[in-house]
């Protein structure tokens, strides 16, 4: 028996009213009860409070689906300076489960949702349908299905109720940030909030997906690596989704495949996801494991185009200069920009040279020339001097904000660096940085010289043979 999705605005309410006050009062029982424990002691008790907690979020979150269950996949990707270093990768990795490990509805429940959009029943609709889904999300379970013509799709549906939920999820969202703020003093919370509200919103409506997957898969048709499933907009509605069903293998398949061939795998989804911000202007909130399929040809399939971002021109450009900037070493413009795009709410008050420092340090894998394998270890050591309480730039980075444009840009950023550690991928990253940013910039790789054909640019020379 699936768990019922409460959709009353009171039920909803008191989740999460139930949630934050609950989770509150115990983090200030522990810490005041930790004043007199040994240090060991104190942080044996830190670590299992911030288990508990991850562990009701996600019980909690997870049932109720929604923009709910999306703030708690969006808190797996934060760093919670309170939870002891050794707990915080156990942590995030149990609010990752909100991501991983959606709890599935039942198909009679999903069938009403299914014919009310499409006016009509499953057999008439579709030749075949497969009442068991073959993923579940934050706001929809998809199924394989086969049409009348004999074509092959997948069929996102839309939980029932989840609409009416998200709203007073929305509402209800404010109540939540004090226990995040508490885990995360450094957070702007009213920021992130804002943008969360946004971009769930549009998420809720299939229609705008479709918009987004048809954009993404014109702008890559025929691409020599990447491919995007057609949508099929005669059958697809508000919340139902219809696109093309593609065969493959997931991602944990692939972690066994020699060295090459996963390094091959890992440039594929670097170009694709800044290629998508830098030429497209879009940014993807979701690039991780579940939103992959390898093909048989050798190509990556991208799937989940709700949580995006369009980025206006004049602000990418600025976070462009941020980039070219940190290529070319210079610690002034570095700052001067940060200051303008909003990271610095006060810019005279950062020190020039260590916030330099701080962006290079937490930009090292695609900002240091030469060939670099990305492993989970090099995650947890840039991370540390990305967000942990031991980086030597942390009183700073309380002090930093993240302008909302960039909310999506940074979890994109991290969420692909993370994948690559799970891949454990190598590659030239400054390289591809540079060739993408900078005017001089040429492919410097067979899938880049690929791509510049594809592209209509001059392609560089291949190296000469060994």
């Amino acid at each position: 028996m699936s768990p019922k999705i409460p959709t009353s605005r009171i039920g909803r309410t008191a989740k999460f009213g139930g949630l934050v006050a609950g989770q509150s009062a115990r983090w200030v029982g522990t810490q005041t009860a930790n004043r007199f424990r040994t240090d060991d002691k104190a942080d044996e008790k830190m670590g299992e409070r911030a288990m508990d907690t991850a562990n009701e979020i996600v019980a909690q979150l997870g049932q109720m689906k929604g923009a709910a269950m999306k703030i708690g996949q969006v808190l797996s990707t934060i760093d919670f300076e309170l939870v002891p270093e050794g707990e915080r990768d156990a942590f995030k990795q149990k609010l990752a489960q909100l991501r991983d490990d959606a709890p599935k509805v039942d198909f009679p429940k999903m069938r009403k949702v299914l014919e009310s959009d499409l006016g009509g029943s499953v057999s008439t609709v579709f030749a075949t349908f497969d009442e068991t889904p073959i993923a579940a999300a934050s706001i929809g379970q998809v199924y394989r299905a086969t049409t009348h013509d004999g074509r092959e799709v997948a069929v996102k549906v839309q939980y029932p109720g989840v609409a009416e939920a998200v709203e007073t999820d929305l509402r209800n969202a404010n109540m939540l940030f004090p226990l995040v703020k508490r885990l995360a003093p450094g957070l702007d919370v009213k920021a992130i909030a804002g943008e969360l509200k946004d971009r769930i919103g549009e998420e809720l409506d299939y229609e705008i997906e479709a918009q987004h997957q048809r954009t993404v898969a014109r702008a890559f048709r025929g691409h020599p690596f990447v491919t995007v499933p057609a949508v099929d907009t005669s059958l697809s509605t508000r919340r139902v989704l219809v696109s093309e069903y593609v065969a493959g293998v997931g991602f944990g398949e692939i972690a066994g495949l020699p060295d090459a061939e996963r390094d091959r795998y890992g440039e594929i989804l670097y170009r694709f996801y800044f290629g998508l911000l830098n030429r497209e202007h879009l940014a993807c909130g979701d690039p991780h494991p579940g939103n992959v399929i390898f093909t048989p040809d050798g190509k990556i399939c991208f799937l989940d185009f709700g949580l995006m971002r369009k980025v206006p021109e004049l602000y990418l450009e600025g976070e462009r200069d941020i980039g070219r900037a940190l290529l070319n070493e210079d610690a002034v413009a570095v700052h001067r920009q940060l200051g303008k795009l909003g990271y610095l709410p006060d810019p005279e008050s950062f020190d020039v040279d260590a916030t330099y420092e701080q962006l290079r340090g937490a930009g090292s894998w695609y900002l240091t020339p030469g060939v670099l394998r990305i492993t989970p270890d090099v995650v947890r050591e840039v991370m540390e001097i990305a967000g942990s309480p031991r980086s030597p730039y942390f009183e700073a980075m309380r002090r930093q904000t993240v302008p909302p444009e960039a909310l999506l840009i940074r979890r994109m950023e991290g969420l692909l660096f993370a994948v690559l550690g799970e891949l454990r991928a190598a590659a030239d990253w400054n390289a591809l940085m540079s060739e993408s940013l900078l005017e001089s910039g040429e492919a410097t790789t067979e899938l880049g010289r690929a791509e510049a054909e594809w592209l209509g640019q001059p392609r560089a020379p291949a190296p000469a043979a060994a």
